[in-house]
């Protein structure tokens, strides 16, 4: 059985990559192909780790930190189906059951709750994340909480981040 890392390698011919297997690769996308074919992540490329930010690193949230392929693709449906089985109405509807400010975690359990889905099943809270970002981008929520971290001069971290919903003036 062949060994397969792929690795990125500075070079000349811009993006190259090189595999454990002796395959050298120019341009994300084949390395990316060579990744799958090898069952590896497509992501991480089989490293597990992915770089969020310059010396921001974490496991790959493509594979769960696996940097198998087929964890990957597992991963990879799950998402789909919560995006299929969360909608934006069910977390509108979840946020005005709130009167004053709401944690991320809270959101996310009550829909999690409510569709009856074990914790684990799928991504309740990152899908539930990227709905109430859409919520704040239309000015529906607004977010009151402070970030948890700092990362450099430009990237902040939060854990737990709290909304509020945002009440219309006269009404």
């Amino acid at each position: 059985m062949t060994k397969h890392a792929i690795s990125p390698q500075t070079g000349i011919l811009g993006d190259t990559f090189a595999c454990d297997c002796g395959a050298l690769m120019v341009g994300r996308m084949t390395a990316e192909v060579h990744a799958a074919e090898s069952g590896l992540c497509s992501a991480c490329l089989g490293t597990t780790q992915e770089e969020v930010a310059p010396g921001l690193v974490r496991p790959c949230t493509s594979c769960a930190g696996s940097g198998r392929r087929k964890e990957q693709v597992t991963w990879q449906l799950a998402h789909a189906e919560a995006e299929h089985l969360i909608t934006m109405t069910i977390v509108r509807g979840v946020v005005a059951g709130f009167d004053g400010p709401f944690h991320l975690s809270e959101v996310a359990d009550t829909v999690r709750n409510g569709l009856g889905l074990p914790t684990g099943r799928l991504p309740v809270g990152p899908r539930v994340r990227d709905l109430l970002l859409q919520l704040q981008a239309a000015g529906e929520i607004a977010m009151v909480s402070a970030p948890d971290e700092m990362v450099g001069t430009d990237m902040v971290l939060y854990r737990d981040p709290q909304w509020q919903r945002v009440r219309a003036i006269g009404l």
